[in-house]
């Protein structure tokens, strides 16, 4: 006979149904802000764009540390060699993609990298490496996510509507590209995984991790927008 805990267990929905519902707002706030908006209708401010990318090339030399450290934590030899991949692929994203959209912004990628770390940036991938670092390979996981799983949603969403403008078309087909779609479904079936097998109270801590990076998304490309420098 199956005890009343085991039942509850049986019937939980997937995590990340749980997860994306708790961030419906704030992936609204993404769709609307007008970072996102000012690619599609291509009114965005090349020195926007700019930022953006100069802060995403620090950022992703944290993420690619991020997502090494959940391959160290990985259940499984296949779970360990695609987070390494991934990490793999974060760093070639920064080498290439953005020491090309570098170049047509008529910069370099060693001007990005001697750019200042703006305080959104060093915020989120110290957030990022203390959870992932100190937390279990659940919560480590839901810290990750939303830079996966949001630029997949945003790139499929934007690029139904593309953009004018053939630079920021470029970055829309980059995330929406069909090859990135397959690699965030491969990370959202692991977190399904992973969460089936989580206690209630282990995917709560999980979810707020969850959530707290998606906003971290959010202030993100708001940073961008408002070319944030450090107030002092």
């Amino acid at each position: 006979m199956m005890s009343e805990s085991t039942v509850t267990h049986a019937i939980r929905r997937p995590f990340s149904e749980e997860l994306w519902d708790a961030i419906v707002p704030t992936y609204k706030a993404i769709l609307d802000h007008p970072f996102i908006t000012g690619l599609v209708d291509g009114t965005l401010p090349r020195d926007a764009f700019r930022h953006f990318v100069v802060q995403d090339s620090h950022y992703l030399r944290d993420y690619a540390r991020a997502l090494a450290l959940c391959a160290a934590k990985a259940p499984t030899e296949d779970d360990v060699r695609a987070f390494a991949s991934d990490a793999v692929g974060a760093i070639a994203a920064e080498q290439d993609m953005h020491s090309a959209f570098m170049a047509d912004l008529g910069g370099s990628a060693e001007q990005a990298a001697t750019a200042p770390v703006g305080p959104t940036t060093q915020a989120y991938t110290s957030y990022l490496l203390a959870t992932v670092y100190g937390g279990s390979f659940l919560d480590g996981l839901a810290a990750v996510l939303p830079c996966y799983w949001i630029y997949a949603r945003v790139g499929e969403e934007l690029l139904e509507r593309s953009s004018p403008d053939p630079l920021y078309r470029r970055w829309i087909a980059a995330y929406g590209d069909e090859a990135f779609q397959s690699v965030v479904r491969r990370v959202v079936a692991l977190a399904d995984r992973a969460g089936e097998e989580a206690t209630d109270g282990q995917r709560a801590g999980a979810r707020d991790h969850f959530v707290t990076t998606s906003r971290y998304e959010w202030m993100f490309w708001d940073a961008a927008w408002r070319r944030e420098a450090w107030p002092v």
